[in-house]
Protein backbone atom coordinates (compact mmCIF):
# COMPACT_ATOMS: atom_id res chain seq x y z
CA UNK A 1 0.00 0.00 0.00
CA UNK A 2 0.88 3.30 -0.70
CA UNK A 3 2.43 5.61 1.78
CA UNK A 4 -0.45 8.42 2.92
CA UNK A 5 2.53 10.74 4.44
CA UNK A 6 4.45 11.76 1.27
CA UNK A 7 3.78 12.40 -2.25
CA UNK A 8 2.75 9.45 -4.51
CA UNK A 9 2.74 9.93 -8.40
CA UNK A 10 -0.27 7.74 -10.55
CA UNK A 11 -0.10 7.11 -14.08
CA UNK A 12 -2.57 4.78 -15.82
CA UNK A 13 -1.73 2.74 -19.01
CA UNK A 14 -3.55 -0.23 -20.75
CA UNK A 15 -1.27 -3.55 -21.29
CA UNK A 16 -0.48 -4.09 -24.78
CA UNK A 17 -0.17 -7.37 -26.58
CA UNK A 18 3.86 -6.97 -27.08
CA UNK A 19 3.92 -7.09 -23.43
CA UNK A 20 1.86 -10.83 -22.52
CA UNK A 21 3.20 -14.15 -23.39
CA UNK A 22 0.76 -16.56 -25.84
CA UNK A 23 -2.03 -16.44 -22.54
CA UNK A 24 -2.57 -13.25 -22.79
CA UNK A 25 -0.45 -12.46 -19.51
CA UNK A 26 1.60 -10.09 -18.49
CA UNK A 27 5.45 -11.10 -18.95
CA UNK A 28 7.02 -10.98 -15.36
CA UNK A 29 9.73 -8.56 -16.95
CA UNK A 30 6.92 -6.15 -18.43
CA UNK A 31 6.72 -5.05 -15.17
CA UNK A 32 10.01 -4.08 -14.70
CA UNK A 33 9.23 -1.51 -17.68
CA UNK A 34 6.31 -0.68 -16.28
CA UNK A 35 8.26 0.20 -12.70
CA UNK A 36 10.38 2.26 -14.96
CA UNK A 37 7.23 4.51 -16.73
CA UNK A 38 6.05 5.17 -12.77
CA UNK A 39 9.26 6.86 -11.69
CA UNK A 40 9.76 8.61 -14.69
CA UNK A 41 6.25 9.57 -14.55
CA UNK A 42 7.06 11.14 -10.56
CA UNK A 43 10.05 12.89 -12.29
CA UNK A 44 8.29 14.65 -14.38
CA UNK A 45 5.14 15.11 -11.86
CA UNK A 46 7.86 16.89 -9.67
CA UNK A 47 9.56 18.61 -12.38
CA UNK A 48 12.49 16.48 -12.45
CA UNK A 49 12.98 15.60 -15.65
CA UNK A 50 15.02 12.69 -15.48
CA UNK A 51 16.41 13.91 -19.20
CA UNK A 52 17.19 17.39 -17.89
CA UNK A 53 19.58 15.41 -15.24
CA UNK A 54 21.22 13.54 -18.14
CA UNK A 55 21.60 16.83 -20.17
CA UNK A 56 23.54 17.79 -16.47
CA UNK A 57 26.02 15.17 -16.51
CA UNK A 58 24.39 12.56 -13.98
CA UNK A 59 22.52 9.41 -14.49
CA UNK A 60 20.63 7.43 -12.19
CA UNK A 61 22.04 3.88 -12.37
CA UNK A 62 19.56 0.90 -10.89
CA UNK A 63 21.35 -0.59 -7.97
CA UNK A 64 19.09 -3.49 -7.23
CA UNK A 65 15.54 -4.10 -8.19
CA UNK A 66 12.74 -6.15 -6.41
CA UNK A 67 9.53 -6.98 -7.78
CA UNK A 68 6.71 -8.99 -5.72
CA UNK A 69 4.36 -10.35 -8.09
CA UNK A 70 0.81 -11.09 -6.64
CA UNK A 71 -1.88 -11.67 -9.67
CA UNK A 72 -1.56 -12.00 -13.16
CA UNK A 73 -2.68 -9.01 -15.17
CA UNK A 74 -3.72 -9.57 -18.70
CA UNK A 75 -4.01 -7.58 -22.12
CA UNK A 76 -6.29 -5.11 -22.54
CA UNK A 77 -6.18 -4.30 -18.74
CA UNK A 78 -5.95 -0.93 -17.86
CA UNK A 79 -3.11 -0.06 -15.14
CA UNK A 80 -2.12 2.07 -12.53
CA UNK A 81 1.67 2.42 -11.44
CA UNK A 82 2.04 4.59 -7.81
CA UNK A 83 5.49 5.43 -7.55
CA UNK A 84 6.89 7.45 -4.23
CA UNK A 85 10.03 7.77 -2.78
CA UNK A 86 11.20 5.50 -0.33
CA UNK A 87 14.56 7.11 0.44
CA UNK A 88 17.04 10.17 -0.78
CA UNK A 89 20.09 10.40 0.17
CA UNK A 90 22.97 12.33 -0.62
CA UNK A 91 24.06 9.67 -3.72
CA UNK A 92 21.37 7.62 -3.80
CA UNK A 93 17.05 7.32 -3.67
CA UNK A 94 15.41 4.69 -3.40
CA UNK A 95 11.51 4.22 -4.83
CA UNK A 96 8.73 2.52 -4.18
CA UNK A 97 5.78 0.91 -6.23
CA UNK A 98 2.37 -0.37 -6.46
CA UNK A 99 1.01 -1.23 -9.99
CA UNK A 100 -2.66 -2.57 -9.65
CA UNK A 101 -5.89 -2.39 -12.00
CA UNK A 102 -7.30 0.33 -12.24
CA UNK A 103 -11.08 -0.75 -11.43
CA UNK A 104 -11.09 -3.39 -9.26
CA UNK A 105 -8.14 -1.86 -7.71
CA UNK A 106 -6.47 -5.36 -7.49
CA UNK A 107 -3.02 -5.50 -6.31
CA UNK A 108 -0.67 -7.07 -9.18
CA UNK A 109 2.92 -5.85 -8.05
CA UNK A 110 4.57 -3.94 -5.04
CA UNK A 111 8.50 -2.94 -5.43
CA UNK A 112 11.35 -1.34 -4.87
CA UNK A 113 14.49 0.28 -7.16
CA UNK A 114 17.38 1.81 -5.35
CA UNK A 115 19.48 4.01 -7.52
CA UNK A 116 22.96 5.42 -7.51
CA UNK A 117 23.69 8.88 -8.84
CA UNK A 118 26.46 8.41 -11.35
CA UNK A 119 28.42 11.07 -13.76
CA UNK A 120 28.77 10.53 -17.46
CA UNK A 121 32.37 8.81 -16.53
CA UNK A 122 31.01 6.66 -14.40
CA UNK A 123 32.51 7.84 -11.20
CA UNK A 124 29.19 8.28 -8.00
CA UNK A 125 28.24 11.65 -7.64
CA UNK A 126 26.35 13.93 -4.98
CA UNK A 127 22.57 13.99 -6.60
CA UNK A 128 22.72 17.63 -8.05
CA UNK A 129 20.86 19.92 -5.54
CA UNK A 130 18.14 20.78 -7.82
CA UNK A 131 17.01 17.55 -8.45
CA UNK A 132 16.83 16.75 -4.63
CA UNK A 133 14.75 20.26 -4.06
CA UNK A 134 12.53 19.29 -7.11
CA UNK A 135 12.28 15.40 -6.23
CA UNK A 136 11.51 15.69 -2.10
CA UNK A 137 9.08 18.45 -3.15
CA UNK A 138 10.58 21.33 -1.23
CA UNK A 139 9.27 23.64 -3.20
CA UNK A 140 6.36 22.84 -5.53
CA UNK A 141 2.65 21.08 -5.23
CA UNK A 142 2.22 17.83 -3.65
CA UNK A 143 -0.37 16.31 -6.11
CA UNK A 144 -1.36 13.25 -8.80
CA UNK A 145 -1.42 13.73 -12.28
Amino acid sequence: MPPTDRFVSETRFPVRYAETDAMGIVHHASFIVYLEEARSHYARARNADYATLIEMGYYLTVAEIHARYAAPARYGQVLVARCWIDDLKSRSVTFGYEIADSQTKLIHVTGQSHHICITHQGQVARIPQAWVTALSGQHGADSTE
